[in-house]
Formats: structure tokens, C-alpha cells, sequence
């Protein structure tokens, strides 16, 4: 089983409109780690939540994380399904970038109003994945569905690299 990271206090944060295509990946990838989770490979205590489209309603459990990881989908002019991950400083830069959609500016306002409130994660990521299409449809492009193990992945990889900075 993966290592805690203070695993109470870790939340993993799925964004995005599952009926917009790739728009949702957060959300898919969130489900593929609950299925892991389901195996043990980690920890039950991380809390992993479905945020959708986001909002200001998600800002107590924000608040009360002391390791956030949002998963969403990000313009970064790369090609569809490039996965990259936002550590700290990175991810409140990308943030404050250009936004594609209205979940990036609603985690935008989150963070800045955990920030403002001084409750904001000190461990923080941004997995992004990029996305080929937002239209409507119920299932990612072949590419960004290609791109949720490796988002998963990294989102492993950041929790196992947190828990051995404790």
C-alpha cells in the first residue's frame, strides 16, 4: 500500500464537465484511483473527491488538506494527452496563465481564496492533462483516455515523493 503523506489531510481533486469530452479527465482519473484504492495501492485515508466544474464550495476541504493534488484538464499548448504535473509555485503560475475553461478560473479563485484566508495546502500540485476536445460527448478522445494511467501515475509518484519528505 502507498505510504500515507499525512494521508488524513491529503486530498486528490478531480475537476472537469464529464459530458465535454475531454474536459472531464479529472474526474476519470479520480475514478481510476479509486479503483486503486479499492486495491490498496492507496492509502484509504486519502481523500479523493469528484469536484466536477469546481466551485467555491470545495474551499473547507481545500482548506483542511495539507497536501492537495487537482487533476484537470490544462491548455499547455502541447499535444492531446501530454501529461505534465504543477508542483507549488509552478501550479499557482499555471494558474494564473491563460484559462481554457471555467474550472481552471474557479481552482484559480480557490487557491487564491485559501491563500487570502492563509489555509492554503503547502503541498500542492496540478496534474494536467491537455486536452483535444471539449465538445460534448460522454467519453475522453482516444488520446487524453490514453493519458489516465500516466495521470495516475503521476499523481503516485507525488504522494510517494511527499510522504518520504515528511
Amino acid at each position: 500500500m502507498l505510504a500515507d503523506v499525512s494521508a488524513a489531510q491529503t486530498l486528490v481533486l478531480g475537476l472537469g464537465n464529464i459530458l465535454l469530452t475531454d474536459d472531464g479527465v479529472g474526474v476519470h482519473v479520480v475514478r481510476a484511483l479509486g479503483a486503486l484504492q479499492q486495491e490498496q495501492v492507496i492509502d484509504p485515508a486519502i481523500a479523493l473527491c469528484d469536484g466536477g466544474t469546481i466551485g467555491l464550495a470545495l474551499l473547507s476541504e481545500v482548506e483542511t488538506s495539507g497536501a492537495l493534488i487537482a487533476i484537470d484538464a490544462t491548455e499547455m499548448h502541447a499535444p492531446p494527452g501530454a501529461v505534465r504535473s504543477f508542483v507549488g509555485a509552478e501550479m499557482d503560475a499555471q494558474l494564473a496563465g491563460q484559462k481554457r475553461t471555467a474550472h481552471e478560473v474557479a481552482l484559480a479563485d480557490l487557491m487564491m481564496a485559501a491563500n487570502l484566508a492563509g489555509k492554503a495546502p503547502l503541498k500542492r500540485a496540478l496534474i494536467g492533462i491537455q486536452p483535444q476536445s471539449t465538445g460534448w460527448g460522454l467519453e475522453p478522445t482516444a488520446a487524453v483516455a490514453a493519458a489516465i494511467p500516466v495521470a495516475c501515475k503521476a499523481a503516485l509518484s507525488l504522494l510517494e515523493r511527499w510522504n518520504h519528505e515528511r
